[in-house]
């Protein structure tokens, strides 16, 4: 969703008294919008590969669509490597398009691109297990892979031990649209929220923990 493209229908629903909540994107116009704390996943997902590779290496991100949540999540990991000046980023504008088969192309491009990569930060899960594919297609595993998610195929590969997908930032969904549905209510009882952004955490799922994770859950 491109957050002003959307606006002239928000605008629609607010004028029939309507609240509108954009939840997981922005919304321009919106009362509220209700999302990951995107620039927190960045800074998970990439603080991981700092710690893995003990603040040294050369590392990709692959980046994707240009919306508010991929942005902020490039500015989270990029902060943490600033802070870093072992690491240095090969390539950050490759565009996965936010799925596996940009994922896979994207990745393709920098294994031809570049002999030798140490990390991978993808914006999402899909995109990152694209690049896994990538790599176990042209077999190269001198690297690993870090995402942003949680999602059901995260979960899977950070399970299969021939996978490079090592890490990601899960989002949590249900608490997301949760708040939102609360939110609007309050809004419709004349009790708007005192701020119109409001940022749920994410969680760091690794290896390590993956079997404790309870995944997307719906109740």
């Amino acid at each position: 969703v491109h957050p002003e493209g959307i606006m002239p229908a928000v605008m629609r629903a607010k004028e029939a008294g309507i609240p509108v909540i954009a939840v997981d994107a922005g919304a321009e116009g919106a009362d509220a919008m209700i999302t990951s704390n995107n620039v927190q996943a960045g800074e998970k997902a990439c603080q991981f590969i700092v710690d893995r590779l003990k603040g040294k290496g050369d590392v990709v991100i692959i980046n994707g669509p240009p919306v508010t949540a991929v942005a902020d999540r490039v500015k989270g990991c990029k902060d943490v490597f600033a802070k870093n000046p072992g690491i240095k980023i090969l390539s950050d504008n490759q565009n996965g398009q936010g799925s596996r088969e940009g994922g896979l192309d994207a990745m393709t491009n920098l294994l031809t691109a570049f002999p030798k990569i140490d990390a991978v930060f993808a914006i999402n899960d899909p995109t990152a297990t694209g690049a896994d594919l990538a790599a176990r297609q042209a077999q190269r595993t001198e690297f690993f892979i870090t995402g942003v998610d949680g999602a059901p195929v995260a979960v899977e590969a950070l399970k299969d031990k021939d996978s490079l997908f090592l890490a990601t930032a899960a989002q949590n969904p249900l608490r997301m649209a949760k708040e939102g549905v609360e939110i609007g209510h309050r809004i419709k009882q004349g009790k708007p929220p005192a701020e119109t952004t409001i940022l749920i955490p994410v969680e760091l799922i690794t290896r390590d923990n993956v079997n404790e994770y309870q995944g997307w859950v719906t109740k």
